[in-house]
């Protein structure tokens, strides 16, 4: 039986640029680069579950558009993932702490393609790329 794996993450937008998180080492997936956030639990919302990770993180806090940007889905070794990316904003003037990534970067919209992202988190990307 394949494991689906529900799981958000954020377009955090700052100054018309977008932040990008890179996975650490010995993690599925070490060294992609995606939008940070997790899997939702139990009981939560997918808003709430991003709150959340982002908190645990990157130690932000965060405000999160009530839509939805984008949801993918995707087939990973591991099981089947589904993303919900939503944008969001920092509140007041904090900045991300490396708590389990081992890089940021803050990147325009055009340059969002120059990383190696997480398969799960191309369909957001090139969203971005288009519309923004």
């Amino acid at each position: 039986m394949i494991k689906v794996i529900n799981v958000v993450g954020a377009i955090i937008i700052k100054d018309n640029k977008i932040l990008c998180a890179q996975r650490g080492e010995g993690r599925a997936l070490s060294y992609k680069w995606e939008f940070p956030g997790g899997k939702i639990e139990e009981n939560e919302t997918p808003r709430e579950a991003l709150v959340r990770e982002l908190n645990e993180e990157l130690k932000l806090e965060v405000s999160v558009e009530p839509e939805p940007f984008e949801c993918t889905t995707y087939d990973y070794d591991f099981g089947t993932v589904t993303l919900t990316t939503f944008c969001c904003e920092i509140v007041g003037e904090s900045e991300p702490v490396l708590t389990e990534h081992v890089a940021v970067k803050w990147l325009a919209p055009s340059e969002l393609i120059e990383l190696d992202w997480a398969p799960a988190d191309v369909p957001a990307v090139e969203k971005l790329m288009m519309t923004r």
